[in-house]
């Protein structure tokens, strides 16, 4: 179809969540002139999309058409047609021949019989031809929303008419609905009745992030993180569903206490339960079981007295209610005998509406059956009222297991049961339990479920070491916001009293609290050493070593000639081995040590065993923690695309636990400047400022402008990464950080400085910062202070020294194994031989920048090796020209997209600006040079500009 449509002024894509690449894919389709079909189950979201894609292009189009069908009304003839047409008819009815008139006007009014079989082509036709009037006029919209229960005859004219409008500016929006499970042939008998080549999208399940996310926009906050991480399970992402969850959630008058199913509504039973009336008493039973346990299997519910379960599952699978087994009898997930419910609502759905003797006898029967010690203490306890010191022991027995086993969450659970039903004379105590099970909880990443029990535990405990245990949760909980419990320190240290092992563990938070809240390096040092004696004389091995590895990482950053020998000390035996995988223990420490020494292939071994033993057992802040290591590793060694993988994967777990996002954030802006896109690490990078200046986080402040600084610099913005690095500059300063291999700006700074014509400062700042290099051996930030040195040298016009400071740099970084910083510094060595020649190469800078995957570099290296081309190619006196239309001819054979792109490559626009001003998307900018670079015989940017600067002279 002709592209009659104009862009429209600004995305709306807020009205949606979790649909931003479903809206690139659609908003692509639509601006080419062509028609969309949205399709997927109950509740995904098909009709929210189709009225955000529908604002978005209304505006533009001269008549808009609207229907929206329901299944009651499916039996009534032309009714979609009357909602399309009949208010738009009478504009052209008069020019259409009196045939094609009295069919349309009696399938629109009911005044006479009207029928495809009776009026047949006259009525065809007379729709085919209203629409092709509309569009004569203007551009038409034409939306049609649950396509599924259009009228059959309303259904067969659009088809009619949509396979011949070609080259009629009308476009089709449709929204059906299909199958849970994605189906390809389910949505086929409606795309064939739109326009050739429509594009079909289906909306996926939203993560659980989106989940959180849409929830908060409704209104529906402060829900536990373990609560929302079970919405989104129930819900299966199905926005519907999970709206409805949080809304029962909202109306409950107690909330589910851990471990116990969420309330399903009633509309939701009703929606996924209407068939189970055709199951016998006996198969409801059956599946009751089957949605009470973990993994069900037939094997398992004939186990637990249902012995007609291959049977009745059948029959349920029939129904839609479970999901069908292969020809081999496995389920879907490939375990023999699976049971697996069509969608997980229906077995929630399931459970909740049963009585609850009846849940407690379907745990009874599993809590024999079940071959799992954890499934059976776990069923043992549901199928239990009141309180019971051998379900208890069981419980506690198998929350042991489970943390062994790395399912620290499972641990919580199982522990918060016991605690439930632990009797008021148990030797152990419910609140003992209760703690332990908090501690799980921080461990597995739910930190609003930790703070929670803690809370709980210190409203009625009175042993001081519970207290104290107690207060230690609610401070790990506050993360990096420590300034959020300022108040807790009084109390905890009042609860240890003269205890040393109790005062060990207030003092080692306490030099944290120095570190964060203060800014006091040099006294959370302290607070570290003393944590360590006191723990050391309790015989707290445990703690001992934290401490003692919060001390070295102090006197590394402050360039302590002690470092070492408090490594040393940490890395001793004996080891706590949990506490050696800690992402606050030595072994986390000693990676920080090899990183900064420039020893990256032990630093990545280390990180890597770390990161495999907390995946091991399931210690996800510290697997958000190592994640990150290890993109820094993969980063500093030049592998951009592989470190921005591994930064995204920790960034999603920071956001989906809450554990580290600030941090997260300002490392993937770090992966993005170097491997991604440079608006994304822009946005990143000061999303972690105002977060760090919010939680009062003045060691990630200092982090965060380093990397905000950093990408203010790859985006071409000198004046921004003064300003932010200069303050990154004074915050480590007044820390009391010296070590310059710690944030790794300090080159940056300098460049940057040369870039705003201060190359005093400049070299102020290489000169301060080399003499801690030097003191401290950090080989590569000698090597980038050579570099930025160079440039100083350049812009004061010793052009022969820089030459030689560069190539000597470069060498030394490659050496050093820093594949992006050595590919920065052949850059800069082919911008400096260029400015003394007037020509230059930027092969060897472009090879370097591709085997490290740096698009954002390489995006840079074209548009200077652009702009060095145009006027090198020009005669003198002549400026370059301003557009290709206006000097090659031969630019006729392009497309009006492919002439507007190329004219602003010329004007050195990168692939996001030029997207950004033709309301595109990037893809497509690539996709559309791709074509052009085919159509004008050559290869790249540069050789547009060339191009256009040989046929400027005449050439």
């Amino acid at each position: 179809m002709r592209r009659d449509f104009e862009e429209p002024v600004r995305p709306r894509s807020d009205q949606v969540i979790g649909r931003e690449e479903l809206l690139v894919r659609a908003r692509g389709q639509l601006s080419r002139g062509g028609s969309l079909l949205l399709h997927g189950p109950p509740g995904i979201g098909k009709s929210t999309v189709l009225r955000a894609i529908t604002a978005e292009y209304a505006e533009s189009a001269r008549t808009v058409l609207r229907c929206s069908a329901t299944e009651s009304e499916s039996h009534l003839p032309f009714l979609a047609l009357v909602d399309l047409l009949g208010l738009v008819a009478d504009e052209v009815a008069d020019a259409l021949p009196a045939p094609q008139q009295a069919a349309l006007e009696a399938a629109l009014t009911g005044r006479a019989e009207s029928s495809l079989h009776q009026d047949g082509l006259a009525l065809r036709l007379a729709v085919l031809s209203v629409l092709r009037a509309l569009a004569a006029r203007g551009p038409v919209l034409l939306v049609a929303d649950d396509l599924q229960w259009l009228d059959a005859p309303s259904a067969e004219l659009l088809a009619f008419a949509a396979r011949r409008l070609g080259g009629m500016p009308v476009r089709m929006l449709g929204a059906v609905r299909t199958g849970t499970e994605p189906k390809e042939q389910e949505h086929d008998p409606y795309l064939r009745a739109y326009p050739p080549e429509t594009l079909a999208l289906r909306l996926s399940p939203l993560s659980r992030p989106q989940v959180s996310e849409l929830l908060t926009a409704r209104g529906h906050n402060g829900l536990r993180r373990s609560t929302l991480r079970d919405i989104h399970h129930t819900s299966g992402g199905n926005p519907l569903f999970a709206l409805e969850i949080g809304r029962a959630l909202a109306e409950s008058p107690t909330p589910p206490r851990p471990g116990e199913p969420l309330p399903v509504p009633t509309s939701l039973r009703a929606l996924v339960l209407s068939r189970l009336e055709l199951l016998s008493a006996e198969a409801r039973q059956t599946l009751l079981v089957a949605s009470a346990g973990a993994r069900p299997t037939q094997s398992l519910l004939e186990s637990a007295g249902r012995p007609d379960a291959e049977a009745e599952i059948a029959l349920a699978a029939s129904l839609g209610l479970v999901a069908a087994q292969g020809p081999d009898g496995h389920g879907p997930d490939g375990q023999e005998g699976a049971v697996r419910f069509a969608h997980p609502l229906v077995s929630a759905a399931l459970y909740a509406q049963a009585a609850p003797q009846d849940r407690r006898a379907a745990h009874a029967a599993l809590s024999t059956a079940a071959s799992e010690p954890i499934e059976r203490a776990r069923h043992l306890a549901l199928a239990t009222t009141g309180t019971d010191e051998q379900v208890a022991e069981r419980l506690s027995e198998a929350a042991a297991l489970a943390r062994d086993r790395g399912a620290p969450s499972v641990a919580a659970q199982l522990g918060l049961l016991a605690a439930r039903h632990t009797p008021a004379d148990s030797p152990v105590g419910a609140d003992e339990r209760r703690l332990r099970s908090a501690e799980d909880a921080l461990t597995s990443g739910e930190i609003d479920l930790a703070r929670e029990v803690a809370r709980d535990v210190l409203e009625r405990a009175t042993d001081p070491a519970v207290r104290v245990r107690a207060w230690m949760v609610v401070i790990d909980a506050a993360g990096q916001a420590m300034a959020d419990v300022e108040a807790v320190f009084p109390q905890a240290l009042a609860d240890a009293g003269e205890d040393p092992r109790l005062l060990a563990l207030v003092r080692y938070q306490l030099a944290w609290r120095a570190l964060l809240v203060e800014g006091a390096m040099g006294k959370g040092r302290e607070e570290a050493a003393r944590a360590a004696r006191l723990a050391a004389t309790a015989g707290d091995r445990s703690t001992e070593l934290l401490a003692l590895s919060f001390q070295a990482q102090m006197e590394t950053l402050m360039g302590h000639p002690a470092a070492p020998v408090t490594l040393e000390k940490a890395l001793a035996e004996p080891q706590d081995l949990r506490v050696a995988v800690d992402h606050n223990g030595a072994g986390a420490t000693r990676f920080r040590w090899l990183i900064m020494s420039d020893q990256l292939t032990d630093a990545r071994v280390s990180i890597t065993r770390l990161l495999g033993e907390v995946r091991r057992r399931g210690i996800v802040e510290s697997e958000v923690h190592f994640l990150r290591g290890l993109a820094e590793t993969e980063l500093r060694s030049g592998h951009c695309g592989r470190a921005l993988d591994l930064a995204h994967e920790s960034l999603r777990l920071a956001r989906d636990t809450g554990i580290g996002e600030a941090a997260g954030n300002m490392f993937t802006s770090l992966a993005e400047a170097a491997g991604g896109d440079v608006h994304r690490a822009l946005v990143l990078a000061g999303d972690a400022v105002r977060r760090a200046e919010d939680d009062g986080d003045l060691i990630y402040l200092s982090r965060a402008l380093g990397a905000l600084g950093h990408a203010q610099l790859v985006a071409g913005d000198a004046a921004g990464t003064v300003r932010s690095l200069r303050r990154a500059r004074e915050s480590e300063q007044r820390l009391g950080i010296s070590d310059p291999a710690r944030g790794r700006w300090h080159g940056d700074l300098a460049e940057a400085l040369v870039l705003v014509g201060e190359p005093a400062e400049a070299q102020d700042v290489i000169t301060a910062t080399r003499e801690h290099a030097v003191r401290l051996r950090r080989a590569s930030v000698l090597a980038v202070l050579d570099r930025a040195e160079a440039l100083v040298k350049a812009a004061t016009g010793h052009h022969e020294a820089a030459v030689q400071q560069l190539t000597s740099a470069q060498d030394r970084l490659a050496q050093l194994g820093y594949g992006l910083e050595e590919a920065r510094a052949a850059f800069a060595l082919a911008r400096l031989r260029a400015e003394q020649s007037g020509r230059g190469s930027y092969d060897e800078a472009a090879r370097l920048f591709r085997r490290c995957r740096a698009m954002p570099w390489l995006r840079q290296l074209d548009a200077v090796a652009a702009a060095d081309a145009a006027p090198a190619a020009a005669s003198p006196g002549v400026s370059a020209p301003a557009a290709p239309e206006s000097v090659l001819p031969h630019l006729d054979r392009l497309a009006s997209t492919e002439r507007q792109v190329a004219a602003l490559v010329l004007e050195g626009a990168t692939n996001r600006e030029i997207a950004a001003r033709l309301f595109i998307s990037v893809k497509t900018v690539e996709a559309t040079l791709t074509r052009v670079y085919r159509k004008l015989g050559i290869r790249s940017r540069v050789d547009i500009v060339r191009l256009a600067a040989g046929q400027h002279r005449g050439e």
